[in-house]
């Protein structure tokens, strides 16, 4: 098992980040670190997501940092040179997939049937996104999945607090993905005690370690 595969293993969920403004990074990263999630996944849906990464990495050097959406090699590059500790894409790019092979950068690719699960195998790859998890097939379908393939699954895509541990009961599954700690209206109004108590919760319902 990856030092990376290991850590998120042992957060169990991945808050992902959209950043519309980048005086709100740090204030989230604060509240994720502080309450036991030192996760994160800055999507390149804006164009505030590499300097977002440099932001946290430079803030908390030790935290895990994904750089999630990424559809390009620029966008590779613009993720690594910021300090992203892993690559996460929504489908199943085998140029992407090459490139970061060949760079010895971590990347995981979204797959949700099985014909792109052995496409990756094929080419080494042990983890992948279970996307979109929910309209897939659920927790049915990666049970289907984790009973055919010996890889790991970071299920991401319609996964809240009241779903999260029917994922994480299947033995594959690393960590889920999810949007519902870090809503962008709570962020937009800077609602941090609402956003703390989110994280809370969930870290209390998924008894992740101290």
């Amino acid at each position: 098992m990856s030092e990376i595969t290991s850590r998120l293993k042992q957060i169990k969920v991945i808050p992902i980040l959209s950043v519309d403004s980048l005086d709100t990074v740090i204030p989230v990263a604060t509240l994720l670190n502080d309450n036991r999630l030192p996760c994160i996944e800055v999507t390149f849906r804006t164009s505030f997501a590499a300097d977002a990464i440099a932001m946290i990495r430079e803030q908390f050097p030790n935290m895990c940092i994904g750089a999630g959406t990424v559809l390009t090699t620029e966008q590779v590059d613009q993720a690594v040179a910021a300090g992203a500790d892993f690559i996460v894409a929504p489908g199943f790019n085998p140029f992407i997939v090459d490139y970061c092979l060949q760079r010895n950068i971590t990347f995981i690719p979204g797959v949700n049937n099985p014909s792109l699960i052995e496409q990756a195998m094929q080419r080494g790859i042990t983890m992948v996104k279970y996307f979109p998890a929910e309209l897939s097939g659920g927790v049915e379908m990666l049970k289907l999945l984790d009973n055919l393939y010996p890889v790991n699954f970071m299920p991401t895509g319609g996964i809240n607090r009241d779903n999260i541990n029917e994922y994480l009961d299947v033995s594959s599954v690393v960590a889920c993905g999810g949007t519902w700690l870090l809503p962008q209206d709570l962020i937009a109004r800077q609602r941090w005690d609402e956003i703390s108590q989110l994280i809370r919760k969930t870290v209390a319902s998924i008894g992740v370690e101290s």
